[in-house]
Order: structure tokens, then C-alpha cells, then sequence
């Protein structure tokens, strides 16, 4: 695909040495953009507003002795700074975004206009329950679909994002094993070396010692390794399915069925369900608890503005520990259940409200937009599309478990760069100077030099045929011996590649006027 050159040229040139230096340091819309302190005053305010009357003080020795020192800017300048920044970002409306374990799909303009209805954007939690019926309604009917979808008896939707939610699941299993009598002699939580780095870090958080699964020559976890790490000292197994190498577990029942048999619970990482939704029920593989991360396979934005969401789905045994809040329904009244009287034992809470109202009315219009078939259908697109990119490269690149079907993305190692003097994250700059956000690097952490590309299903196939394009074009250079196309990439992004070592050693946290030049000498 080209555009229509013919005519007048009118693309610039590329490395131009004949282009002149400009006064601002800006090259046309490559804005260079200065810091808000070094655009704003700190003497002054942005805004035009009459003093304040005098009071009396109740701060007391509380008060500040000096100036806070903020810069003051205009709305003009303030809009202006971080729209400029924006620019510099890569984004999903942008382009492709490959991120692997990522799933950065489209986020549907339908979401965001639903999302910004009065009545779900201006509730405020602190309502009368009578006055937010509907948007009580709203939550209950996401949680059912939500339920409907894994095949679980119980979710709790106050958690706000994915490792939030492993929190969550993690604290109903240590209050099950508790209510057994169990919570000080089961101290092991079980983990793939391929597991997400939260994983292992939510379990130590809650006083567990992990022990690791290692991966079999295929890239998925064998039940007889399980097996030999089980025993009465085992709270739970912590397991991503598919997992991060993007294949599927296909002795997930098999584990279950051993870990139960130990007395123990299964946590499931919910962060690839989009690959698997309509396709298979997380309920009936044996899972007890699973996170869904909403920006992910319900199409929520990543970050959204402030809290994402991350619902956890609780199998029979665990949902009387889910926290609170819940919903409740009597006849034709909704209300939140803060307090139980019943046989359910909440763990606790994980938020002062329920969750993230945003996200909730994003994901419940993706799901009806969507409808069953179409979120299978969705899962399909995105497996399909993995690996329409996997057979497409399969000659060029290489993957560390076999040319094997993948699900909703597919992993690469560094082998096909051996010799070339080009790393993967040599591989991984060049791809910004072609407009790429690169894939995920280096994870999994089982996989030397790993390279986990997620498409979703977003991409057509137009757009998937010219990042392959893409692809194939960097590894011919590099295996061409073009070193000097990756070792100083990228070229030309707004900022070039920076000393990320120094960066972690030397970090300057703190932005501090420039000392003033010396007036010359008369």
C-alpha cells in the first residue's frame, strides 16, 4: 500500500542535512515541549480570583511555612501542555498496539457514550440506595453475565484492577482454609516460572512462601510436577490459562482435580480470557477463583481516567467469603449488603465502595452490543488472528516451544537474531521508528530473549499483513548485518533511546531551576 506521490513533491526527506535549524527548536508539529515548571510561574496563580478573606487559621503548627512552589498555568497553557505530551504517546487509536498478555483492543466509542449518561456519570457513592437503583441494577446484571460466562457461583466486583483482583481471590482462599482450621498449616502457594510477576508477589504479600512449577518442553505445566509439590502444607495453585506463552493448558482438569484432592484451592489468572470467552468455562475446568480484568477482554480502557476494574468470580466453595459490598435484591428493589447476617463470611472489604461505576457501564455495553455469539466470536478473531501472524513469521522467526498452535497471541525467542549482533530490544526500538509499539520483552522469563505478540481481535487483515510486513523487513535487515538500523533506534521518535541503566541507578526524581547564568565579565 502507497499514497498517491505523483505531482508535486510532498513527503520530507528523510535525514536532510540541508534542513535549517529552527529559533524554537521545534521541527513543525515535533513540538519540543519544556516541563509546567519551566512554563508556569510559581509566583503567581493561572486564573484571575479575588483574594481570600482573612480567618483564623485551624491548621496551627500544621500550617505551611512556605510557598508549595506549584507553577501556575493558564487553562490554555494547561490543555495545550498535555495534548502536546499526548502526541508523543503511542495509542490503540493509533494502530496496532502488540503488547502480548495485554489484549489492547479497541475501545468502542458506544462504551464511552453509554459511560457518560448523567445517570451513571454523576452518581456519587454516597447516594441514598433509592436514588441509584438503575445503576445498582447495572452492576447486578454485569455480575450475572459475568457469572454466566465463567460458570461460577459468586463474583465480587469491588476490585479495581487485575492484581487487586488476585488480592482479592487469594484472601477468600486464606479465609476458607482459615474457617477449616487450616490457615497456619498451609503456608505454600503454587506457581508457574511462566506466571505473571504478580502472582508470586500478591501470594508472598498475603505471608505465603512460593515454590515454583517449571515448565515442560512444551511450554505447559504437567500435572505430575503438581502433583509431586503437593501436600498438607499447600494453601493453593496460582495458574494463568492460556498461559502466558499463549497456549492452552490442556491438563488444567487434571491439575484441578489433584489440587483439590490435597485439600487445596485453584486460582486462576484471568488476564488471557479473552481468548477463551464462549469457549470454554473457567467453573467447569475446576477453577475456584479467577480475576477478569474488564480492560481487557471487555474492551474497558486501560487505566480509564483513574481505577480500572477487575472483578473476581468465586466457585461454590469460596463465595460465602467474598468481601463486601454485594448486591441485593428484594422484589423489585435493589440495595448493597455491607453488613451479613447469614451463613456468608466475608473476608473483609477491599474498597470503601463497590467499584468502578465507569468501567462497569463499558463492559455491560460491550457484552450487549456484543451478545453471547459475538463475544465467541470475538475469542475466535483473536486466536485466529495470533496465529494467521505465527504462520506468517514461522520461517523467519523462531518459537522457543515448536511451531505449535497458539491462542490469542503468539511467543518468539531471540534465536533467529543469533550472530547478528541486534538484541531483542534492538529489534524492539527499530520497531518504533517504523510506528510499532513494540511487543512485550523478555516475558515470559522462562523463554531467553522473549518476544509475546497479542494482535486481538481488532486487527484486519489489512493492518495484520503490513505489520508482518514490518517483521519480515527488520529481520532481513538484521540478519543482512544492518546493525546500524537497531543499535541507535529509535530514530525518529520524539526522544531517542535513553541510558536505562543510569536511569534505575541515578533516577533524578526532582525538577530544580537552572542556576541562573553569570552575568559577563565588563
Amino acid at each position: 500500500m502507497s499514497m498517491n506521490n505523483q505531482g508535486r513533491p510532498s513527503a520530507p526527506t528523510q535525514g536532510d542535512s540541508s534542513a535549517p535549524d529552527t529559533y524554537t527548536g521545534n521541527a513543525a508539529l515535533m513540538i519540543e515541549e519544556p516541563l509546567l515548571f519551566e512554563i508556569g510561574q510559581t509566583d503567581n496563580c493561572g486564573v484571575d480570583i479575588p483574594p481570600a478573606p482573612e480567618v483564623r487559621s485551624r491548621l496551627g503548627k500544621l500550617k505551611r511555612k512556605q510557598k508549595a512552589g506549584l507553577p501556575a498555568l493558564s487553562e490554555p497553557e494547561a490543555m495545550r501542555h498535555y495534548v502536546r505530551l499526548s502526541q508523543k504517546n503511542y495509542a490503540i487509536d493509533m494502530g496496532l498496539y502488540p503488547l502480548g498478555s495485554c489484549t489492547m483492543k479497541h475501545n468502542p466509542r458506544l462504551n464511552e457514550k453509554m459511560a457518560r449518561l448523567p445517570g451513571f456519570a454523576d452518581v456519587h457513592p454516597l447516594q441514598p440506595v433509592s436514588t441509584v437503583q438503575g445503576a445498582i441494577e447495572l452492576i447486578d446484571t454485569l455480575a450475572e453475565w459475568l457469572k454466566t460466562m465463567t460458570g461460577m457461583a459468586a463474583v465480587a466486583m469491588s476490585p479495581k484492577a487485575g492484581a487487586h483482583g488476585e488480592l482479592c481471590g487469594m484472601m477468600a482462599i486464606k479465609a476458607a482454609l482459615e474457617s477449616r482450621g487450616e490457615g497456619d498449616t498451609r503456608t505454600v502457594v503454587l506457581v508457574p516460572e511462566s506466571a505473571h510477576g504478580t502472582n508470586p508477589a500478591t501470594a508472598a504479600l498475603l505471608g505465603y512462601s512460593v515454590k515454583a512449577i517449571p515448565a515442560r518442553k512444551d511450554g505447559t505445566v504437567d500435572p505430575a510436577s503438581v502433583r509431586e509439590l503437593l501436600d498438607d502444607t499447600v494453601a493453593g495453585i496460582m495458574l494463568t490459562n492460556p498461559n502466558t506463552c499463549g497456549l492452552f493448558e490442556r491438563d488444567v482438569i487434571e491439575i484441578a482435580d489433584a489440587v483439590h484432592e490435597a485439600g487445596a484451592y485453584f486460582y486462576c489468572d484471568g488476564a488471557n480470557f479473552n481468548a477463551i470467552v464462549g469457549k470454554a468455562r473457567p467453573g467447569d475446568l475446576g477453577i475456584d477463583a479467577m480475576h477478569i480484568n474488564l480492560h481487557k477482554t471487555f474492551s474497558t480502557p486501560h487505566g480509564g481516567g483513574g481505577p480500572g476494574a477487575g472483578p473476581v468470580v468465586l466457585s461454590e466453595a469460596l463465595a460465602p467469603f467474598a468481601p463486601v459490598p454485594f448486591v441485593s435484591r428484594a422484589e423489585d428493589l435493589f440495595g448493597l449488603v455491607e453488613h451479613t447476617k447469614d451463613e456468608a463470611k466475608p473476608f473483609g472489604r477491599m474498597t470503601a465502595f463497590h467499584g468502578q461505576m465507569g468501567m462497569f457501564v463499558r463492559a455491560l455495553s460491550y457484552m450487549l452490543a456484543h451478545g453471547s455469539d459475538g463475544m465467541r466470536q470475538a475469542s475466535e478473531d483473536a486466536v485466529l488472528n495470533a496465529n494467521y501472524v505465527r504462520t506468517k513469521l514461522s520461517d523467519v522467526m523462531t518459537q522457543p516451544f515448536g511451531n505449535q498452535v497458539c491462542m490469542h497471541e503468539v511467543l518468539f525467542d531471540d534465536s533467529f537474531l543469533k550472530d547478528t549482533g541486534v538484541s531483542t530490544l534492538d529489534f524492539a526500538k527499530a520497531m518504533i521508528d517504523e510506528g510499532y509499539h513494540p511487543m512485550t520483552m523478555y516475558f515470559p522469563l522462562v523463554v531467553h530473549g522473549a518476544m509475546l505478540i497479542e494482535p486481538t481481535e481488532s486487527e484486519s487483515k489489512a493492518s495484520l499483513d503490513l505489520f508482518i510486513a514490518t517483521m519480515r523487513d527488520l529481520v532481513s535487515a538484521a540478519k543482512a548485518g544492518k546493525t546500524g538500523r537497531f543499535s541507535g533506534a529509535p530514530y525518529y521518535a520524539p526522544r531517542r533511546r535513553l541510558d536505562e541503566t543510569q536511569a534505575a541507578r541515578n533516577p533524578r526524581l526532582k525538577w530544580t531551576p537552572p542556576e541562573p547564568a553569570q552575568e559577563a565579565a565588563e
